[in-house]
């Protein structure tokens, strides 16, 4: 008689235990589930810029010659400006016959680097003194933060102060109250960099004269602004009384 109430005691109490549950929460405890976003506007610090020079001559030897030239000129501008040789990078170099139109038959030679500006403050001097040295392609710049880890990080932090004040507002209005946090979900960053494209004109080069020369060129107009990095988060409370 004592053996068989010891098995029912025993089957009563396995009977009574539950499965954990795989979300993580005690029976006492209510699962919420919350996403929030987050945003950090960070000034670039780096700026981009794609120029070259063309040159059309009637043999080969003489567009790649007047194309050097050129080019020696715009870097040692660049240089003037503090910008370093490992901040030149080689993107397009071409010498091509002309097959068409009114230049047909002479050959050209063509450019292409990609300067890293790191002083933003020279950026719009450098459009100018690059363009008054002889380059004749340009695009950019393409602005950029050197260090983006610094900008997320400042993003997840506000979203996850975004997710917790969703989740106190929703057990306050259930009567419950934040116990724990039981899952912190990544949802992916989305940076959005606002690029900007400078111009200007390509000069004549001027004659010599006895003549004062006409001032410098004023820099052409370039303005940093802000760039905005937004990250998503998916945030799992416990809630209880």
């Amino acid at each position: 008689m004592r053996q068989t109430l010891i098995l029912a005691c025993l089957f009563i109490a396995a009977c009574g235990r539950s499965e954990p549950d795989p979300r993580g929460i005690a029976r006492n405890e209510t699962l919420l589930t919350v996403s929030a976003i987050g945003r950090a506007d960070t000034r670039p610090d780096e700026a981009r810029l794609q120029l070259g020079v063309q040159s059309d001559a009637p043999s080969a030897g003489d567009a790649s010659r007047l194309n050097r030239e050129k080019m020696d000129r715009v870097t040692a501008a660049l240089a003037r400006l503090g910008v370093k040789a490992d901040d030149l990078q080689t993107r397009n170099l071409s010498l091509s016959r002309i097959d068409y139109g009114p230049e047909r038959g002479r050959f050209r030679a063509y450019n292409m680097v990609e300067v890293t500006m790191r002083d933003m403050s020279k950026v719009g001097e450098a459009v100018t003194a690059v363009t008054e040295a002889g380059a004749n392609v340009l695009s950019g710049p393409s602005l950029r933060i050197s260090n983006p880890e610094a900008a997320t990080r400042s993003a997840y932090a506000e979203a996850y102060k975004a997710a917790r004040s969703k989740a106190e507002a929703y057990a306050g209005a259930a009567g419950l109250k934040i116990n724990r946090v039981l899952a912190i979900h990544d949802g992916g960053e989305v940076p959005q960099s606002y690029d900007m494209n400078a111009s200007a004109e390509v000069g004549n080069a001027r004659p010599m004269s006895a003549t004062p020369p006409p001032p410098p060129a004023a820099p052409a107009p370039f303005s940093v602004g802000t760039s905005t990095t937004e990250v998503r988060v998916r945030v799992d409370f416990a809630l209880k009384r």
